[in-house]
């Protein structure tokens, strides 16, 4: 299906068609519906309406007018769920899509039942000195872009990138992961996304949803690759501390897609979890 927003069509990719809505929320950048859930769709369709927006600019949203920033996420987010007409949702996010779906636990609590939150972003902070070099890298997305698309123009590239960027450990996904990654390599090039240039500022992440996570009422479940490079334990540790009764699941020799790293795992939890199981419980699942 597509969701008509004024910036463009947003594609998203469905399956199930009874059940409790449960909508899935990829990362940023070099991403898509498919890539980040190909191996846990099939798994919820029985039970639940699932729904995963390709993010603007990913997949086949594309083309897009203007910035997909914050506002503009969880915006899609928000009419993904009016013009299906879901009224409620629980919400699986990874990275990108764990930062929107924390956000719209916070500011619509009315609208979501449950969070699954993999190595989510908006909770991190750097150093100064790196915190400005990655700022000014915010602003020369071109640069980035030119530099990325320069080391994943080959399989060994993207091998390169899957083995020690995004795993940490052996997959049973590894070679359809590094093919589903050149795919969207060849359809959309590889560029940080909105959501990621305009999240930091010169001094200061503009996006920090630490502050308001004990706002958050509804059920929550936390779970971080422990050799993650890109969002380190530590900082999930204290978001889940932060939200009232949330679980955190720490998940040895794994790294920032665990979902693609361990699709069985992953999908055992998140099953466990969206069944209404309490959170306490879940990791033993």
């Amino acid at each position: 299906m597509f969701v008509d927003t004024p910036a463009g069509r947003m594609h998203v990719e469905t399956s199930g068609s009874t059940g409790p809505a449960v909508l899935l929320l990829g990362g940023a950048g070099l991403d898509n519906a498919r890539l980040s859930w190909k191996r846990l769709m099939p798994r919820l369709a029985g039970r639940y309406r699932v729904f995963a927006p390709d993010w603007p600019k990913q997949g086949r949203s594309v083309p897009w007018k203007g910035k997909a920033d914050h506002d503009g996420l969880v915006g899609c987010v928000l009419a993904l769920m009016d013009q299906a007409g879901i009224d409620r949702a629980a919400i699986v996010g990874l990275s990108q899509g764990g930062a929107i779906a924390l956000s719209l636990a916070i500011d619509y609590p009315d609208r979501v039942t449950r969070i699954a939150a993999i190595a989510p972003a908006g909770i991190i902070r750097f150093p100064p000195g790196l915190h400005q070099i990655l700022w000014a890298a915010a602003r020369m997305p071109w640069l980035t872009s030119a530099f990325s698309n320069a080391m994943l123009c080959s399989r060994r590239g993207v091998e390169r990138l899957v083995r020690h960027g995004l795993f940490a450990g052996p997959s049973p996904d590894f070679a359809d992961v590094v093919d589903d990654i050149r795919d969207e390599v060849r359809r959309n090039g590889v560029r940080a996304s909105d959501w990621q240039n305009g999240s930091i500022g010169f001094l200061r992440m503009r996006v920090d949803l630490v502050p308001d996570l004990p706002r958050i009422r509804c059920p929550v479940l936390f779970l971080q690759g422990d050799k993650d490079v890109a969002v380190r334990p530590h900082f999930t540790q204290k978001a889940a501390r932060r939200v009232p009764g949330a679980c955190y699941v720490p998940l040895e020799n794994h790294g920032h897609w665990p979902n693609r790293q361990s699709p069985d795992r992953i999908a055992t939890l998140v099953e466990a979890f969206l069944a209404g199981g309490d959170t306490a419980s879940v990791g033993d699942a």
